[in-house]
């Protein structure tokens, strides 16, 4: 019987057991009978509990039973005395009851129970309050009886609450743990084998209970065991706490001890569970990860073998990667987490447990890594795919720009533009090569990844998607070599056509430098070709000048001829009919003329001053030396030739359009004109000296004349 079954019942404190102990060291049962009715079944119910607390050692010492009849009917007091005949006969030693002051009739009451004395089996007495010390020490009773034994009855039924609760739990929960403890010993050989109901819980809390009985056991050894908690000893029915059967503490201590051993067991137990129930849990998302990885992440990698036909069909394949780079990160980033689990584990893991998770996180670090480095490779093709492609779009655009040049039409101002533009297709031209160069080298590393692409493809056949994108390599790559070349031989063309131009620019700008030096000459011949000498050899000497000075012309005249016709032939070669000599020709052949008739007139001029240069110095200086008397016709001569050349000094260059131009300035022809009239003068003079030597003579001859006769 529990305290909890009849609680009820026992806070009507209808009896207790004080802790008190009579002279003989029995323990005293006190039933305070009260003057409402007491129920004898309740009675009965309680004196049941109160008598299954203590040993069987403590009742064979007996009980003393005060019976508390002050306040009750003397009826009453007799049906409570013969139940306990009923209740505890051979454990009653004494009866005390414990009368009203001249109630009840002393004679009748002392004759019935002396009367049944024998069939009792215990003496029974009547005694008042203030008489009980006669049979019982006052240190022994409570208050009520006059005693000093304190007692609070609702805290001893609380107390008692309290240890057949923990007994109760303790009990149970030790009887658990000793079969888990069993059960979990005797799985341990065989794992596989271990039942699914070996992670059972027990059914109290193992913290709580200890806590309970340490508690509990605090309380019993700070205070003295009186009667409520005497009633909590459980197995000791003796209140005197010199008396260790009946103090409680050994029987908490041993619960107590039992309990944290079982308890350690448990939690070494529960420590094997949480590590299994780890290693399980670990496993599990180990084999998730692994399963997902090698099935679903694995399949969306085989499916991705393409690298695209262009660049943004490129970059459309860098973004999906990246949304299954993603999908692959959440994966990594659980794997991140089992090592570190695992890490842990291994540090403080049984030697059994270290090859199972030693092997698994081998497992998962082969997969992520494995499938890490297909990403990365998947990834490194993608990117030089991308570059590969973004290569090709860009010397596609520089083909066509240098195209888009070529195919333009060329209509340079002059040789310098076409200098520049040359200069500028060769910049274009030496761009493509570098660009064409640098394709081919991403070309090249693109083959080689495709080339390794299947080592990670799990065994797949990658031989036709790999040779769909080896031929679309191989044919963006002879693509652009063909348009490279195709602009090549364009430029050569240009290129020729250009430098044509250059020589058709030069030859024009010649002509037209022909032009100007002919020019220039003819200026020279007008303005500093003056002279006509002071005598025949000076005369000589300007006539050998100017014939070559002629020939310059001549040459510069032919050279400017040759260069207006190699222009028409250029013009001819490029088809170029919007283009000819101009008016560099007629300038040309205007210039020549004017220098011919210049030159020829100098020419006619030097022929004249040579002659009469001439002619003066035989008059001058033959006759001078020789003394002989020279002929009217030699002196005629030099007078009739040299009026012409005065006159002809004085006549302008009539060019063939009608224009005139003068001989040097007008004092140049003065000075010249001086000198012919002063050889004139010379010449005239000597031409009188001979005609006065020549009168001379005849004088002298008409003299002699008549003297011979």
């Amino acid at each position: 019987m529990e305290a909890s079954t009849i609680l009820p019942v026992l806070k009507k404190k209808l009896a207790f057991l004080s802790g008190g102990k009579d002279r003989r060291s029995g323990l005293i049962l006190t039933i305070p009978l009260c003057t409402e009715q007491t129920s004898m079944e309740e009675l009965s119910s309680t004196l049941d509990y109160l008598l299954s607390i203590p040993s069987e050692k403590c009742k064979a010492r007996g009980f003393t039973v005060i019976v508390d009849g002050r306040k009750s009917q003397w009826n009453v007091v007799k049906t409570v005395v013969l139940m306990l005949q009923n209740v505890i006969p051979a454990e009653v030693s004494l009866v005390c009851v414990v009368k009203p002051d001249e109630f009840w009739d002393k004679k009748v009451t002392h004759f019935c129970f002396w009367k049944e004395k024998d069939r009792l089996g215990f003496e029974v007495i009547l005694v008042s309050a203030n008489k009980l010390t006669r049979y019982i020490e006052p240190c022994q009773l409570t208050d009520e009886f006059g005693g000093s034994l304190q007692y609070d009855h609702m805290d001893w039924v609380n107390k008692r609450l309290v240890f057949e609760k923990f007994t109760k739990e303790s009990t149970s929960l030790l009887d658990e743990l000793a079969v888990i403890n069993e059960n979990e010993k005797a799985s341990q050989p065989d794992k596989a084998s271990r039942p699914s109901d070996s992670n059972v819980l027990p059914s109290f809390d193992p913290e709580a209970v200890l806590q309970t009985g340490h508690e509990l056991l605090s309380e019993l050894q700070q205070r003295r065991f009186n009667g409520s908690e005497g009633g909590g000893g459980g197995g000791g029915t003796a209140w005197s706490p010199m008396d260790d059967e009946l103090l409680a503490q050994p029987q908490v201590m041993k619960l107590l001890d039992s309990l944290r051993e079982q308890y350690t067991k448990y939690q070494e137990v529960c420590r094997q569970r949480s590590k299994r129930s780890q290693l399980e849990e670990i496993q599990t998302k180990v084999m998730q990860v692994v399963n997902w990885l090698e099935g679903p992440g694995t399949e969306q990698l085989r499916t991705q073998w393409g690298i695209g036909d262009s660049i943004r069909a490129s970059q459309a394949l860098l973004l999906k990667h990246e949304e299954i780079e993603s999908q692959h990160s959440e994966w990594f980033a659980v794997y991140v987490e089992l090592n570190q689990q695992m890490a842990a584990l291994l540090s403080a893991g049984d030697d059994e447990d270290l090859l199972e998770l030693k092997a698994l996180q081998q497992q998962l670090s082969d997969v992520c890594y494995r499938q890490a480095s297909q990403l990365e490779f998947r990834q490194n093709v993608l990117q030089s795919a991308h570059d590969f492609h973004g290569t090709a779009q860009d010397l596609s655009q520089q083909l066509d720009g240098l195209l888009g040049m070529l195919c333009a039409d060329v209509a340079p101002a002059d040789g310098a533009a076409i200098q520049q533009t040359l200069k500028h297709l060769e910049e274009k031209l030496k761009s493509v090569e570098g660009a064409l160069q640098s394709l081919r080298e991403k070309g090249q590393v693109l083959l080689e990844q495709i080339s390794n692409q299947s080592s990670w493809f799990y065994g797949k056949d990658m031989q036709i998607e790999n040779k769909e994108n080896i031929d679309h390599i191989h044919s963006v790559m002879e693509d652009m070599q063909l348009r490279k070349q195709r602009c090549e031989d364009m430029v050569d063309v240009r290129r020729l056509k250009m430098l044509q131009m250059v020589q058709l620019f030069k030859c024009e700008e010649d002509a037209s430098q022909a032009v100007e030096w002919l020019g220039e000459l003819l200026d020279a011949l007008l303005k500093t070709h003056i002279r006509l000498g002071d005598d025949s050899q000076e005369t000589k000497v300007l006539l050998e000048k100017h014939r070559k000075f002629v020939d310059v012309a001549q040459s510069t005249y032919d050279y400017g001829r040759q260069l207006l016709q190699a222009t028409v032939v250029l013009c001819q070669s490029l088809r170029c009919t919007t283009r000819s000599s101009g008016d560099t020709l007629p300038r040309l052949n205007r210039v020549w003329k004017q220098f011919t008739v210049t030159a020829d007139e100098r020419q006619h001029r030097l022929d004249m001053a040579s002659t009469f240069h001439t002619a003066a110095d035989r008059v001058l200086k033959e006759g001078s030396e020789q003394g002989e008397l020279l002929d009217v016709e030699v002196f005629e001569e030099v007078e009739t030739v040299g009026k012409a050349l005065l006159d002809r000094l004085t006549v302008p260059v009539i060019f063939p359009d009608g224009s005139e131009q003068f001989f040097g300035s007008p004092g140049d022809m003065a000075s010249s004109a001086e000198n012919i009239r002063d050889r004139m003068k010379l010449v005239e003079d000597k031409r009188l000296q001979q005609e006065e030597a020549e009168q001379l003579q005849e004088e002298v001859a008409l003299e002699a004349g008549p003297d011979e006769s």
